[in-house]
């Protein structure tokens, strides 16, 4: 089985599953609140010209995600996701 990437290593159009959420505390509760849990598949659809932030679609809605928050969130590629 292949091991994690980093959400931020995800290209527009890739879309995985995630893994992991790596942080703790204050910014783990954070990001878990934004539904950024284990077993959600979350698909990159943007970024910005700087490529920080990323934009992501999952569940319904579009979330923005600063790079570095995004670094905590492990990911697996979902299946017959565009490489």
């Amino acid at each position: 089985m292949p091991q994690p990437l980093r959400l931020r290593e995800l290209k527009v159009g890739q879309r995985a599953v995630i893994h992991t959420v790596s942080a703790q505390g204050e910014l783990g509760r954070r990001i878990r609140d934004m539904g950024l849990v284990p077993g959600t598949e979350v698909e990159v659809v943007g970024r910005a010209p700087l490529k920080d932030p990323v934009a992501l679609r999952m569940k319904g809605f579009t979330l923005s995600l600063r790079n570095n928050e995004a670094d905590y969130v492990l990911v697996n590629l979902a299946p017959g996701a565009a490489g």
